[in-house]
């Protein structure tokens, strides 16, 4: 493992294995902490602020719910898919955003890409319905420093928030072994790397095409040429050896480039 990865998973590793955050959380109470005091007391002054982004309407009413029982706490805008919440991210500068792994126009862990390039201080939590050993390293990888799972949602997302804005991190179990595995050197380098070589632009690309757009759907809804869109589909295909369009889609599925 090179230095700049093995200082990658000590971060990490120094935040979700060292901390506990949940356990800390629920043995720790706020009254007791004098750090907690003081951040509740800016609660008090302006409440948190947070963006929630998932294309179904039934999840974010279920997230607001939960939300808005926090006085703490307020949701500023919603959004429906990748794209829309990367502009409502822009626009309101959240100071979290609560983000559906699988969403339509650009994917949770693109529009996190997008979001914490345009501004480092909002944190991202990830919801899916997955628990993937690749997709949680994608999850690490592309920022997020939280990672929960929808159908745990009503007993962890109020946890799960509160670590983040406190500057923590939250995961799942299986989350935190993979980092702790990765950090010990226990886990083994994954064979295929091709997926970390795309360009922002190429992964919205294949994020389309994998949603059955056409090329100039494609063309379209990114404000450029046909040809241009063909060219980035050619260098995809051949940056991850695939020789069909088929092929690339199943790669990018199989890969959690995109969610199917």
């Amino acid at each position: 493992m090179n230095h700049a990865k093995t200082q990658q998973w000590t971060d990490f590793a120094n935040e979700v294995i060292s901390t506990n955050t949940k356990r800390q959380i629920e043995e720790h109470p706020a009254q007791d902490c004098e750090a907690c005091n003081q951040q509740g007391a800016a609660a008090h002054m302006r409440p948190a602020s947070i963006l929630v982004a998932d294309d179904h309407d039934v999840v974010r009413h279920g997230l607001r719910s939960l939300i808005e029982e926090q006085q703490q706490w307020k949701i500023i805008a919603e959004a429906k898919d990748g794209s829309d919440a990367v502009a409502k991210a822009n626009e309101f500068q959240p100071d979290l955003a609560i983000v559906d792994i699988s969403m339509p126009s650009l994917n949770g862990l693109e529009a996190t890409r997008q979001m914490l390039k345009a501004n480092r201080q909002t944190k991202v939590l990830i919801l899916t319905v997955h628990d993937s050993e690749r997709l949680i390293e994608c999850v690490l990888k592309a920022g997020a420093r939280g990672y929960i799972l929808k159908t745990d949602a009503a007993r962890d997302l109020v946890l799960a928030i509160q670590a983040l804005l406190a500057g923590q991190t939250f995961f799942t179990r299986k989350a935190a072994q993979i980092v702790l595995d990765e950090f010990t050197g226990k886990r083994p380098t994954a064979a295929d790397g091709r997926s970390g070589v795309l360009t922002t632009g190429e992964r919205e690309i294949v994020q389309l095409l994998c949603d059955g757009k056409s090329n100039k759907e494609v063309a379209r809804l990114l404000d450029v040429s046909t040809t241009t869109v063909e060219t980035y589909r050619s260098q995809v295909m051949r940056k991850l050896s695939c020789h069909s369009v088929s092929q690339l889609v199943l790669y990018a599925v199989r890969n959690h480039l995109v969610e199917a």
